[in-house]
């Protein structure tokens, strides 16, 4: 009737919606008169009583089939003996003892559950929980974006400011031990900040700084060797071309010298070819900043040379005409190794004068200069000091003033007294280091252990004091003392830049992941219920079928 006629009709104007043959129009009119049978109340009590009728049947069915499956279980269980109990129960073990060595190594390797990793990264997705997930922490990496390092200020990675010399120093740790001293995360770094500190956009006008700034992207050392030697074939005064000679071909520190001497004369010369003429164009005033910082690496390597050859007040003489040339490099921390420097020499007095000038509250703060101010202070008491004596007249001023600077320090980095008080073992500096981590920390006792050790009850003040520092910040990652909350973020920047071998430091430290207590109880339990089987085996059996 009235719906055949609009299906006719609109089947004859061509819109597109109704049924396009007369098949369907057929079709469509008998599942209207289906659904308006199925609308009626007799039909709704039909499709209800059959319902009911299933559902009935569902449960009377299925305790049927229950008591059967229990049954077919219960003689399943009947027909296995002692030996099936056994073997069941140290396979389980065994298993469950992989899994818990292999979570224990992935949480003392990464500082994470590897269970609870695999859970939270793939298998959330699928369950449709990303949404509702907090973010991953971000880990340093080699691959990582800028982005997602200028997103977390608070783990800066800088130069080590006493980085050693590869050739002379990382090298030759390799060809003794056979273990590589540096990440690929730290060279990396390092690669880049040659890129940055010597070359320039005028790089292709001369064809050695061309070669040189191949050199510098060269992940081969062999290769970067080579391509220096080729730069000097083409221009004898390359400057940089001596500094990656005495970086990485150099095998002592008296060859390291003596090409940073070359280096220097040629960079002096270039340099003041620059500042003539430095202000005709843009590229040339970033040609003059190019070999400014040539020429300040060069005068910084040549006084650490003379400071580890022994000459330390040539050393220092050095250090402090460079400070004085180019204030405005303060961000390059030349006064880290001034300090070292004086407290070499014992000079204490030159030590505080320093320490005046760049330990400001306005100034960033590094271990160097809160422990080096803290061991000032120690000095002035720590001779006399005594716990127990301290105990019963209470501490002085000089003493009050020596524990603060302590737990200042502390606060600052708290992975530092481990090293100085040697509970933790040192290994080589990376070359890169992260401020409050343990990179840094390992950088620093690395350097000055020695100088805690020359002033007689320093270590020992530092042992009765230094654990107090925790007391006044029982949640270091919420709220600080003197300083900022402690990062959170440390952990995974430190595995990156420190060695494998080394076992790194962490702050606070975490508590060992629900995995890792689940898989050691159930390797326990199941060892237990083995021996059992093994000892009980028919008692065992009959605890079963019961």
């Amino acid at each position: 009737a009235p719906s055949a006629v609009m299906a006719e009709g609109s089947g004859g104007g061509g819109s597109g919606r109704g049924p396009p043959c007369p098949g369907a129009a057929s079709a469509f009119r008998r599942w209207e008169q289906l659904r308006r049978r199925a609308a009626t109340p007799w039909a709704r009590r039909l499709l209800a009583v059959a319902a009911g009728l299933g559902l009935l049947y569902a449960v009377l069915r299925v305790p049927v089939r229950l008591r059967d499956g229990l049954a077919a279980v219960t003689v399943f269980l009947s027909t296995l003996t002692p030996k099936f109990y056994f073997a069941l129960t140290v396979t389980s073990s065994f298993i469950s003892g992989l899994i818990f060595v292999f979570e224990w190594w992935h949480f003392r390797k990464y500082g994470t559950s590897f269970i609870e990793q695999v859970s939270v990264s793939h298998l959330r997705p699928l369950i449709g929980g990303a949404e509702n997930s907090p973010p991953a922490p971000a880990a340093f990496s080699a691959g990582d974006n800028e982005t997602s390092r200028q997103n977390m200020p608070e783990c800066k990675v800088w130069r080590n400011p006493l980085n050693l010399f590869r050739g002379a120093e990382y090298s030759r740790y390799m060809w003794v031990t056979g273990k590589e001293p540096l990440t690929y995360y730290d060279m990396n770094l390092s690669a880049q900040d040659h890129q940055t500190f010597f070359t320039c956009d005028t790089d292709a006008l001369r064809p050695s700084d061309t070669v040189m700034q191949k050199a510098w992207r060269e992940r081969n050392p062999q290769a970067r060797i080579k391509a220096a030697y080729q730069a000097l074939e083409l221009n004898n005064d390359c400057a940089t071309a001596y500094v990656l000679l005495a970086e990485e071909e150099a095998t002592t520190i008296v060859d390291a010298e003596k090409y940073f001497k070359q280096a220097l004369k040629a960079g002096e010369m270039i340099y003041r070819k620059s500042q003539n003429c430095h202000s005709q164009s843009p590229q040339h005033e970033a040609q003059l900043r190019r070999d400014t910082n040539v020429l300040v690496y060069v005068k910084r390597r040549l006084a650490m040379c003379a400071r580890k050859l022994g000459r330390i007040r040539e050393a220092v003489k050095m250090m402090r005409d460079l400070m004085k040339e180019f204030p405005l490099l303060s961000m390059l921390n030349i006064h880290e190794n001034l300090l070292e420097a004086l407290l070499e020499l014992q000079a204490y007095a030159d030590v505080q004068a320093v320490l005046a000038k760049y330990d400001d509250i306005s100034l960033p703060k590094s271990a160097a200069i809160c422990y080096t101010a803290a061991l000032l202070k120690a000095r002035a008491v720590s001779e006399r000091f005594s716990p127990e004596t301290a105990s019963k007249r209470g501490l002085s001023t000089a003493e009050i003033n020596a524990v603060e600077a302590i737990h200042r320090a502390v606060e600052f980095n708290p992975h530092v007294p481990k090293y100085l008080l040697e509970m933790k073992s040192l290994v080589l500096p990376p070359e890169h280091i992260l401020k409050r981590g343990d990179s840094e920390a390992v950088a620093y006792a690395f350097f000055h252990l020695q100088h805690w050790k020359r002033i007689e009850g320093a270590l020992n003040l530092l042992h009765c004091t230094w654990e107090g520092t925790f007391r006044m910040i029982p949640y270091p990652l919420e709220k600080g003392h003197l300083f900022y909350p402690y990062p959170s973020c440390t952990e995974t920047a430190d595995r990156e830049l420190l060695p494998t071998f080394h076992e790194v430091s962490v702050y606070p430290q975490k508590e060992l992941p629900f995995f890792i207590h689940f898989t050691a109880g159930l390797c326990s339990f199941s060892a237990m219920l083995a021996l059992l089987t093994h000892q009980f085996p028919e008692l065992m059996v009959i605890f079963v079928k019961a």
